[in-house]
């Protein structure tokens, strides 16, 4: 198990319960240490609670995974460093023998989805493989990903859309799924990804003021969202 994947795990086991964690990292956790963790925890898991009644979920992880998925995202990891983080947490749990999903089901296209649902697209998400979706010789990519995300706006099926880009569905598939996540998080202003943003990175405000910010995250992530995000 690698350092960061270390980190992720232990972050899990200590926000959950399930294990006691006998050896902190925190020297190396940065500066979110010095942060009233158990404020951030509980804020990150009630805009997780928040999103998950709004939108619903695709994957069958619990909040607290939700949680850590957030976490890994604003810490630098990737979709396979958090699945592995994740994987090891619910092996090592006492009451693993009892979750509803098998640890090894859960992989970096379990966390990838996740992440999806809680807003949390990266930029490599939106970057059209051409050898992926069957470009042409020269390397070039069969469609825009901007094309796809207005043809996704407009309300438009993944066939659609396909037919629209002359690209097989199954070639847009995975990229509608990130446009579908862009337009629903413009829709709501993109509070809830700034929300969590705020909560789980480095700002240059301390004391009350970092409490205060935490609040009116949530608040605004929660409260005054009045366009319908249903696609």
């Amino acid at each position: 198990m690698d350092r960061k994947t270390a980190e992720l795990r232990d972050l899990f086991v200590d926000a959950t319960g399930s294990e006691t964690v006998t050896e902190r990292q925190d020297a190396d956790r940065g500066t979110l240490v010095d942060r009233d963790d158990e404020a951030v925890d509980d804020a990150v898991r009630d805009l997780v609670t928040a999103m998950r009644d709004r939108y619903g979920f695709s994957t069958p992880l619990d909040d607290a995974v939700y949680a850590l998925v957030a976490r890994g995202r604003f810490d630098g990891a990737d979709d396979a460093t958090i699945s592995a983080a994740i994987r090891d947490a619910l092996e090592e749990s006492a009451d693993a023998q009892s979750d509803e999903i098998d640890p090894a089901d859960i992989d970096a296209e379990t966390v990838r989805k996740a992440r999806l649902d809680l807003h949390l697209v990266r930029e490599s998400d939106r970057e059209v493989d051409a050898d992926e979706v069957g470009g042409d010789d020269g390397g070039e990519s069969p469609f825009a990903y901007a094309d796809l995300k207005r043809l996704t706006a407009a309300g438009n099926s993944i066939v659609e859309c396909a037919e629209a880009l002359d690209t097989a569905p199954d070639a847009v598939a995975r990229y509608a799924a990130v446009a579908r996540t862009d337009v629903a998080s413009t829709r709501a202003n993109d509070r809830f990804r700034d929300a969590f943003r705020d909560l789980l990175t480095d700002a240059d405000i301390e004391g009350s003021l970092a409490s205060d910010a935490r609040e009116d995250g949530l608040r605004e992530a929660t409260e005054d969202i009045e366009t319908d995000v249903s696609l």
